[in-house]
């Protein structure tokens, strides 16, 4: 069984200053592969390509991609196993792909820590805007920390903003990139209703195009993890048929 192992985040810091954006593509179809290999070189973006999981989970601790494209289909560890123990190290955005058009299939790739799902056969230009989106998310995350303000408190609930951390009942909670930045946004509005695709614009910043289960999906695995009722949620309510809002 192959393992993932995650280097030291200072070094994973290191190597992504003054370098090509780096997309990693796991996928057993050869024919897929090289299509999308060429087309985003020619965007400007350095490659590396996996025919198979254990070889697409060395390559996520060797060449240290911003972003992996991952075929849900894959031999000896498939792409919902290779997502979940990628997002169980680290936040590296996850844009899964797929021929299945199921909305189980769907959100079972959410489900297993992937950022988006795309069906095959894939169209060049919307991956491209996908993966532009997912990584001025990134970025924009990371720009944007140090000016956040200060702790967020809620009884035993407590978001630390500048350290992307959450606890309660002072235990830390392990939360992804994505699912902090929901959970931080709403909790930043307290009260306020937003639409599923306006936390796609906010969060995700899909402006003109997103999936509403990716938001489903993540607020349910966010539920899980913060409220201790999730079924009866305390903070992170669900407004029907018009989307969330964060209940201090």
């Amino acid at each position: 069984m192959s393992t993932f192992h995650y280097p030291d985040l200072s070094n994973v810091e290191a190597a992504q200053h003054d370098h090509k954006r780096r997309i990693l593509i796991a996928d057993d179809d050869e024919p897929t592969r090289q299509m999308l290999a060429e087309f985003l070189e020619e965007e400007g973006y350095e490659v590396r390509l996996a025919e198979d999981g254990t070889q697409t989970l060395e390559l996520a601790s060797s060449f240290l991609p911003d972003l992996i494209l991952l075929d849900v289909k894959m031999p000896e560890i498939d792409g919902l196993e290779v997502a979940r123990r990628v997002h169980a190290k680290s936040n590296m955005p996850i844009i899964m792909l797929s021929a299945l058009t199921d909305d189980i299939d769907r959100v079972a790739g959410l489900s297993a820590g992937s950022d988006d799902y795309v069906t095959k056969p894939v169209r060049p230009r919307e991956l491209l805007l996908r993966i532009q989106g997912l990584l001025r998310r990134a970025e924009a995350s990371k720009a944007t920390e140090p000016e956040m303000e200060g702790d967020l408190r809620f009884d035993d609930l407590v978001i630390r903003p500048r350290l992307h951390v959450v606890e309660r009942d002072n235990i830390p909670i392990e939360l992804s990139a994505n699912e902090f930045d929901l959970l931080y946004f709403l909790a930043s509005h307290p009260r306020q209703v937003f639409t599923r695709q306006h936390l796609l614009d906010q969060v995700w910043h899909y402006e003109y195009f997103g999936d509403a289960s990716t938001v489903t999906v993540h607020m349910s695995r966010l539920r899980k993890k913060v409220e201790k009722d999730p079924t009866k949620p305390r903070h992170l309510r669900t407004v029907w048929s018009i989307g969330y809002k964060f209940v201090p």
